[in-house]
């Protein structure tokens, strides 16, 4: 079912990171975002929980093009609500558009293959599978001298942040997180680089399934 408080996208300047302190194991478990928007200062944390396993944690960095992005980019700073359906600009791992470009098409058609190789690497690399000390170092790189955030998943049931900063679909049934499966409300990170680029960090658990019914539940 839908995410219980509700389901957006934050969008403002960095105030602030820094990571949670490591366990007795060396394991991190969130980044926190700081986030500055009209309303005041807004904690994002950024779960990478390995759950106990040593490759837990599942994570790749996408480039995103301008125009597929552009009707988020055109909103205000602050929090916006977004209804779990494609026309709002609600994330989906698995369904997005903006996620996996599809004028790769018209690229690969007419492309060496080398060239079509590299083409759908950039625009779908590969998931990487590693501890939350591994995920935080390249999430650390996408937001390094970033000018704009989007920060998408589910605000905090009191107090300013934003939380579920990762898939929220597949999860096992019975796992204890699978109430929250839905498809069109996934967490991620976006950032607006200076030089016009925009980068988005994807988290998942290695738990969770790369593909899903209309509920979000494992397919």
């Amino acid at each position: 079912m839908p995410l219980a408080n509700g389901y957006g996208v934050l969008i403002g300047t960095l105030h602030d990171y820094y990571r949670d302190p490591p366990d007795d194991f060396g394991r991190y478990y969130h980044g926190n975002l700081v986030i500055h928007a009209p309303a005041g200062n807004y904690k994002c944390a950024i779960d990478v929980d390995p759950k106990n396993m040593p490759d837990g944690v599942q994570w790749r960095t996408v480039s995103l093009r301008t125009l597929d992005f552009a009707a988020i980019s055109s909103l205000p700073d602050g929090w916006h609500p977004l209804a779990s359906e494609p026309s709002t600009g609600a994330l989906d791992y698995i369904r997005s558009a903006v996620l996996h470009p599809p004028a790769l098409i018209h690229l690969l058609r007419y492309s060496s293959c080398l060239n079509r190789l590299l083409a759908w690497l950039r625009w779908n690399p590969p998931w990487k599978s590693g501890t939350g000390f591994q995920a935080l170092t390249e999430l650390e790189n996408v937001i390094d001298a970033g000018a704009r955030f989007f920060v998408f998943g589910e605000p905090f049931s009191s107090g300013l942040g934003v939380h579920n900063v990762h898939q929220n679909q597949g999860d096992p049934v019975g796992g204890g997180h699978d109430a929250e499966n839905w498809i069109w409300q996934d967490g991620g990170t976006i950032v607006l680089k200076p030089d016009g680029r925009l980068l988005g960090f994807l988290n998942k658990f290695q738990t969770q399934s790369f593909k899903t019914d209309g509920q979000g539940r494992p397919a």
